[in-house]
């Protein structure tokens, strides 16, 4: 069996070799010279050889004590980094958080949320990922990130959601097209016009505007595509406000009226499951951005 080796008394066979002995040696560490050559010899017993000759005012290493005492400085700093990095992380000065977010959120919000998460804790390196809600969700359960930022559809009790903000629906349309002066709109005002699904169109389901749905022929589930396509006039669709590009100098947007209808948006952990100590930082931190401030 192993001797159990205490890193303290290696320490102290450091001490007095860089000090110059062990009366030096016991001064530096603030202990009694008969606390440290006790824990040597107790030392020396458990590896059942002498480390310092015997006799002589000088400490002076045995054969073994020079193989040993490299491997000391070894393990004695070893452990010390180890301690240094685990309680870094541990306070949030070092670490890496994993986050994914549908791209509304990443393009509109997150630029200004991390370079202040940033300035906060400068010593954490962040991945941003974006995707479709579902795959925001599907990232979030395999572990690949720790939190998601996006629109929960159905409940999931692997899952946990916080509510962070509320994203009203709207009309989006070219400049030019009739409804593009409107203040606010009703649904049946789309009737007339070629409405363009994407992947948000599902927050009509269940409303009166539901309607709208199953006349449409046309669904584009990519933001560049879809926005190509309300720019040369084909027709119009419905947004977030958060996933409507403002940019777009040729596009409106106007709000849905009747029915009001909004998306949630908010974050997502995986349930029972703790989170690292970075993404614990980010965590709180977007919660108390955004939401509600996380509790302890």
């Amino acid at each position: 069996m192993l001797p159990d080796l205490k890193l303290a008394p290696m320490r102290y066979v450091l001490a007095i070799l860089d000090t110059g002995g062990f009366h030096a040696a016991a001064r530096q560490l603030h202990r009694s010279q008969p606390a440290i050559s006790m824990a040597i010899r107790d030392l020396e017993e458990r590896l059942g050889q002498p480390l310092f000759e015997k006799g002589g005012g000088k400490a002076q290493l045995t054969p073994f004590g020079h193989w040993c005492v490299p491997r000391f400085r070894e393990l004695v700093a070893h452990h010390d980094r180890v301690c240094r990095d685990a309680l870094a992380i541990a306070r949030q000065q070092h670490g890496r958080v994993d986050i994914a977010a549908v791209p509304s959120v990443a393009s509109r919000l997150m630029p200004s949320l991390l370079a202040g998460f940033l300035q906060r804790y400068p010593g954490i390196d962040i991945s941003l990922q974006d995707g479709h809600s579902e795959r925001v969700n599907d990232m979030v359960l395999k572990g690949d990130v720790e939190l998601g930022i996006t629109s929960l559809w159905l409940p999931d009790e692997a899952l946990s959601f916080e509510a962070l903000l509320h994203d009203d629906i709207g009309v989006v349309c070219r400049d030019d097209h009739p409804l593009a002066q409107q203040a606010a709109l009703h649904w049946r005002a789309l009737k007339p016009y070629t409405l363009i699904r994407n992947g948000t169109s599902r927050l009509l389901e269940g409303s009166p505007a539901a309607e709208l749905l199953s006349h449409s022929t046309l669904y584009i589930s990519n933001m560049i595509s879809l926005t190509a396509m309300l720019e040369a006039g084909i027709g119009v669709t419905t947004l977030p406000r958060l996933a409507f590009q403002e940019e777009h100098e040729r596009l409106r947007f106007i709000p849905l009226a009747t029915p009001h209808l909004e998306r949630q948006i908010g974050l997502l952990r995986r349930s029972g499951l703790s989170l690292s100590p970075a993404a614990d930082a980010m965590y709180r931190y977007l919660m108390a951005q955004l939401g509600t401030p996380a509790k302890r």
